[in-house]
C-alpha cells in the first residue's frame, strides 16, 4: 500500500491522507479526473503521476510550475519511503509512505475485520482538497 499525506504549508503536520493499492497509478492535480484533486493556482490540471516500477515506485512531474524534491526541480525520480515533494515552489507538500505487501494470511484477517465497511466507502479514491498559500 502507498499512502500520500498532504502536509501543512509551513509545518510538517498532516492535513489529509490518501491510500492506494500497490498496483495503482496515482494522478495528482487540479482536474477532477485525478485520484488526488488539489485546488491551488500553482497546481497544474495533471501535475504529477506516481506509478509502480517493478518492485519500486516512480514519480513523474508534468506540472507547468514544476515539482520539487529537497528544493530541487525534478522531472522523474524513484520514490523512497518518507520522501516529501512539493508541487511548484510554493505549492502543496506531499509525503509518501510505502507499506510493503502483507502476507496473504494477514490480508485475509484484515478483510474479515473490515466487513462493516461498504464497498463504496472502501473503493472511494477521489478526494477534493482546497489548498491556499498564505
Amino acid at each position: 500500500m502507498i499512502t500520500l499525506t498532504l502536509l501543512h504549508p509551513s509545518k510538517t503536520i498532516p492535513l489529509q491522507h490518501w491510500s492506494f493499492d500497490n498496483d495503482a497509478v496515482i494522478r495528482i492535480g487540479r482536474s477532477l479526473d485525478n485520484n488526488v484533486v488539489l485546488y491551488s493556482a500553482v497546481v497544474s490540471r495533471h501535475h504529477v503521476e506516481i506509478r509502480p516500477s517493478g518492485p519500486n515506485w516512480e514519480l513523474e512531474s508534468f506540472g507547468a510550475n514544476g515539482t520539487y524534491l529537497n528544493g530541487k526541480p525534478i522531472t522523474k525520480t524513484s520514490v523512497s519511503d518518507g520522501m516529501v515533494f512539493r508541487l511548484a515552489t510554493s505549492g502543496p507538500q506531499i509525503q509518501i509512505r510505502i507499506v510493503p505487501d502483507r502476507p496473504q494470511s494477514a490480508h485475509l484477517a484484515s478483510q474479515t475485520l473490515n466487513t462493516s465497511i461498504t464497498s463504496e466507502e472502501h473503493h472511494k479514491k477521489e478526494t477534493i482538497t482546497t489548498y491556499e498559500v498564505t
